[in-house]
């Protein structure tokens, strides 16, 4: 491919390719990569024998199937696979859209890897561990003053899990006042995310689900006509992933608060409001903001998030417990929450690594640094708005003008009149160590693709994922086969997907792996 002037570039990449197996076929009976020690003998004297200390359905009947793999091979094995992939540390990763994707401090990932957090345990009694319950209980006073809310809870471990929390909030209380079984209807928008709705109804709700005015704008008269005495909440993102910011939130808020209803706020965008507006001021009752997109931490593939939940005062007694409290004598407790608590939502406190993260992050910034990361995060993202709709073939529906932090774009145009979709161009875009993510929830805009740079790119980096997209529009109307049959410099061409609308073929686990396609590895006598 032909490279142009250098400091408006199509990156050149090719992907790293190694023939890795998973590393369970890795397993080879006898080979260790560390051996443990012994129980010390105090403590086998103190305890006793596994019988003696540990239930009996706690005890394991056999050891577990843990691959048997040297040091050096467990080296090479994730060494070649971080070689076969792209990610933030390697790209600029504005295409995971509402993902909030952005740089994550070295000196952060530092701290969570200093023994005297990592040795730390959950059951410890909380006199062993007061450094860190004093991080959660800063960390909480800091989300209070961020969003307006009286008190926080770190125990959910998504946004998704927020948002389920919220809703048997709602619940509870309306249960505690007797209208429980009356007010059995959720309101969200057609802009919100499917988890929104899934939560409410997962919960008993009727969901009733607002569309758009002709303005482009969540309808407020809709609204109005909507609510009744059996509106149990109001439920939305604002920027909701299209990126348009409802301004008349407030007057949304008041008509359900009229009502009787609860309004609760899905913050999974709030990286472009911090120390703008806070969700006090737009009458929200409770809200969450995702630790792992906004405040930092990483997303870890699905793993250790937090979705912080903060609630206003009324419905303190109905958060998930234990809280983290401070005594009049300066030692931190863990304090049940009592009967109306809607209980645990996962195992023990949330995630100490990401909290600590968090807490590192707004500190390293403070109350001007937040209010700067908003700002250049509207910035970026309105220039790179500005910028894609001069593509040929780009759009972005539904309102004219500024976005906030993010834009859910669409590629109609450009389908329509060259044949090529979303999903070509995000497999085009790896031949240039770039991607965008093509889950555009809910798919309200036709061939989508959902943006957002975050404060961590600057100008040269949009630039060059600029530069990218209108080299592909241009492949798309003069050679689009090239765009249709891409990437063609990856270690994937193209996969057959038709698995993935066949559960009876999913394999969630190498067992399962096993189990349904009767494989059996080279050697592999042990685990099974």
């Amino acid at each position: 491919m032909k490279r142009i002037k250098r400091d408006h570039k199509v990156r050149q990449f090719h992907q790293a390719k190694w023939d890795e197996p998973v590393i369970f076929e890795l397993h080879r009976p006898g080979e260790r990569g560390v051996i443990p020690p012994g129980t010390e003998a105090a403590v086998a004297a103190a305890v006793g024998s596994a019988e003696d200390s540990i239930p009996a359905s706690m005890r394991r009947t056999s050891a577990p199937a843990l691959p048997e793999i040297g040091q050096a091979k467990v080296l090479r094995h994730y060494l070649r696979l971080s070689q076969e992939t792209l990610g933030s540390d390697l790209n600029v990763e504005i295409g995971q859209g509402t993902c909030t994707m952005k740089y994550i401090p070295r000196i952060n990932e530092m701290l969570i890897r200093n023994p005297r957090l990592t040795e730390l345990h959950p059951l410890q009694d909380a006199g062993t561990v007061q450094g860190m319950l004093e991080i959660y209980h800063r960390l909480d006073l800091a989300m209070r003053e961020i969003s307006g809310m009286d008190a926080f809870s770190f125990q959910p471990s998504s946004g998704t899990q927020a948002l389920l929390a919220m809703a048997s909030i709602v619940r509870a209380y309306h249960d505690s006042r007797g209208e429980g079984d009356q007010r059995d209807e959720i309101i969200t928008t057609i802009f919100s995310h499917p988890s929104q709705a899934a939560t409410a109804a997962v919960k008993g709700y009727k969901i009733i689900t607002l569309h758009p005015d002709e303005d482009g704008f969540p309808d407020l008269e809709k609204l109005k006509n909507a609510v009744s005495e059996r509106t149990a909440g109001f439920v939305v993102a604002n920027p909701e992933d299209t990126g348009i910011y409802n301004h008349r939130i407030r007057e949304f808020t008041d008509v359900v608060h009229a009502a009787g209803g609860v309004c609760y706020y899905d913050q999974a965008n709030a990286n472009g409001l911090l120390g703008i507006t806070r969700a006090k001021e737009a009458g929200f009752d409770m809200c969450f903001f995702n630790l792992h997109k906004t405040f930092a931490a990483p997303h870890m593939c699905g793993g250790p998030a937090t979705g912080a939940l903060g609630v206003i005062e009324e419905l303190k007694p109905f958060l998930p417990g234990p809280l983290v409290e401070r005594e009049e004598g300066g030692r931190y407790v863990l304090k049940d929450q009592g009967e109306l608590s809607i209980g645990k939502v996962r195992s023990f406190h949330g995630v100490a690594q990401t909290v600590l993260r968090a807490y590192a992050w707004i500190l390293s910034l403070g109350a001007e640094g937040l209010k700067d990361v908003a700002q250049v995060a509207v910035l970026n993202n309105n220039y790179l708005y500005h910028k894609i709709l001069q593509i040929r073939g780009a759009s972005a529906p539904y309102i004219k003008g500024r976005r906030l932090e993010q834009v859910r774009y669409s590629w109609k145009q450009l389908t329509d009149e060259t044949g090529v979709t979303t999903e070509d161009i995000t497999r085009r875009m790896c031949d240039f160590g770039l991607h965008y993510w093509t889950s555009h929830h809910p798919y309200i805009v036709p061939q989508p693709f959902t943006l957002e740079p975050t404060e961590s790119y600057s100008k040269e980096d949009l630039d060059e994922y600029i530069q990218a997209l209108e080299h592909i529009s241009n492949e798309a109307y003069t050679n689009p086969e090239i765009v249709k049959t891409a990437p063609h410099n990856s270690t994937v061409h193209r996969n057959d997907e038709s698995s993935l609308d066949d559960p009876k073929q999913w394999c969630i686990t190498w067992r399962a792996y096993l189990k349904k396609t009767g494989v059996k590895p080279q050697e592999q006598k042990e685990p099974v």
